[in-house]
């Protein structure tokens, strides 16, 4: 199982793009939610006081794929099921949740750099 600093340190060491913040201080029941984010989105976030849940974005083509596989992929904690997964962090396997916060990193970070949003508004025009 990992723990709670083993996320947060995993999550900035996939580069030097990440920010961490805890947008939702002020909200009752959210306030202890910890969010990564690159190109200033979010790619993937849990509370901290109640790590049960670790939510993070994944193709809308694997999501079926994986829960059919693991049990342990669930709903997300308050997010599209259509976008995001939530990986239940007491009973997965601690390889595969990197590897999907990880996928969860690049696919925001190939959506969200300038050279991915050059390339769509050259297209559109």
């Amino acid at each position: 199982m990992i723990d709670v600093e083993q996320l947060r340190e995993y999550c900035l060491s996939l580069g030097n793009d990440i920010e961490e913040k805890m947008p939702f201080a002020n909200f009752h029941g959210a306030s202890t939610v910890l969010v990564f984010y690159v190109c200033g989105h979010m790619f993937c976030y849990f509370d901290i006081e109640q790590l049960d849940i670790v939510t993070v974005k994944c193709q809308p083509d694997r999501i079926a794929e994986l829960r059919a596989r693991h049990e342990w992929i669930t709903s997300p904690y308050n997010s599209s099921p259509l976008h995001w997964i939530g990986i239940s962090i007491q009973s997965s396997d601690p390889q595969i949740t990197r590897d999907l916060i990880l996928n969860s990193y690049h696919l925001v970070k190939a959506k969200y750099t300038p050279k991915s949003r050059g390339k769509h508004s050259s297209t559109d025009r």
